[in-house]
C-alpha cells in the first residue's frame, strides 16, 4: 500500500501543517475545507512556513517552490477524495462530524485508500464503526507545528489492518517523522499524559503556586520539556483542550484530567490562547 496521493481534510493549523510536510516528501497533496476562504488562508500559511524554512536555511528553494507545487486546494470533497491514497482528516474533535466525514468519503475514495483521524484523543474505533470497512482507518496523531515536530502516534483499533499500519508507519518515514504505535484507548500516549500534565499546571496558576512564566520555566529547564505545559496549551487552544480533559475525564473515570474553574472562565472570557491573541501568554 504505497501512498503517493494525499488528501488533507481541514485547512486549519493541522491540516495546512500536514499537507505541507507531505508535499515536502514528495506527495501530491489536495487540501480541502468546507469554507474556501480556510483553504486560502492554509494555502498561505504554508507559502509563509516555506519562506521561512527558506530564510533559515532549513529548506531549499527549489524544494520550497517544488512542494507548493504539489499542493492544490480544492472546494469539493468528490474531487478531494478523487484518486488518493491517504485521507487524513484534521477537523474539530467531535466523533459524529468525524464519522459522517468519512461516510461520506467511502462513496467518494478509491476501495483501498487509508483513511486516518488526526484525532488526539477520540476512539478510533467509534470513528471507524459505522464504515463498511473499518479496517481502513488509522489514528496519525501529529503535533503542532506539525513540520517541526519529529512525533507521529499511530494508533491502531481491533480492527485496523496490518498492511495499513504497515503503509502508515513507511509513510511516517518517509515525511520524516519517529512513529510510535498506540492501542486504540482514550488519549492514546500523548494525549493522556499531556493534557494530565497541562490540567495540573493551570490548578497550579490557579491556585497561586507560580506564575505561568515559571511554571514552564521549571518543565522546560528542569525536565528538558522543549516547551512549557501552559504555553503548549496556548497554542493548541483552550477551547480544544477543555474539550478533550471532558472527555478523558468521562473516559478514563479520573478527576485529573476535569478542567480547572480558571480554564472554564478563560474560554468563557474568549482568552483562547495564540489563535485569540491572550490566553496564559499574550500572542501576536
Amino acid at each position: 500500500m504505497d501512498i503517493h496521493n494525499v488528501a488533507v481534510i481541514g485547512a486549519g493549523t493541522m491540516g495546512h501543517g500536514i499537507a505541507q510536510v507531505s508535499a515536502l516528501a514528495g506527495s501530491a497533496v489536495k487540501l480541502f475545507d468546507a469554507s474556501p476562504d480556510a483553504v486560502a488562508r492554509g494555502l498561505q500559511k504554508i507559502r509563509d512556513s516555506l519562506q521561512k524554512g527558506v530564510e533559515k536555511g532549513k529548506t531549499r528553494a527549489e524544494d520550497a517552490e517544488a512542494a507548493l507545487a504539489r499542493i492544490t486546494g480544492v472546494s469539493q470533497l468528490g474531487e478531494a477524495a478523487e484518486g488518493v491514497d491517504l485521507l487524513v482528516e484534521a477537523i474539530p474533535e467531535r466523533i459524529e462530524l468525524k464519522q459522517q466525514l468519512f461516510l461520506s468519503l467511502q462513496s467518494l475514495a478509491p476501495a483501498g485508500a487509508i483513511f486516518a483521524s488526526n484525532t488526539s484523543s477520540l476512539s478510533i474505533g467509534g470513528i471507524a464503526s459505522p464504515l463498511a470497512d473499518p479496517g481502513r482507518v488509522i489514528g496519525m496523531h501529529f503535533f503542532n507545528p506539525v513540520p517541526i515536530m519529529a512525533l507521529l502516534e499511530l494508533v491502531v483499533s481491533d480492527q485496523t489492518r496490518p498492511e495499513v499500519l504497515d503503509a502508515a508507519r513507511a509513510f511516517g518515514a518517509r515525511i520524516g517523522k519517529e512513529t510510535i504505535t498506540v492501542r486504540d484507548m482514550p488519549g492514546f500516549a500523548t494525549s493522556r499524559l499531556g493534557v494530565c500534565l497541562g490540567m495540573e499546571a493551570i490548578r497550579m496558576v490557579e491556585q497561586g503556586v507560580a506564575s505561568a512564566e515559571d511554571i514552564d520555566k521549571a518543565m522546560v529547564l528542569g525536565y528538558r520539556h522543549p516547551v512549557g505545559p501552559l504555553r503548549l496549551t496556548d497554542m493548541v487552544g483552550l477551547d480544544v483542550r477543555v474539550n478533550i480533559g471532558e472527555h478523558l475525564a468521562r473516559a478514563l473515570n479520573n478527576p485529573a484530567f476535569e478542567p480547572p474553574a480558571l480554564m472554564r472562565q478563560m474560554v468563557a472570557e474568549g482568552k483562547l490562547g495564540q489563535k485569540s491573541g491572550q490566553g496564559f501568554y499574550r500572542w501576536g
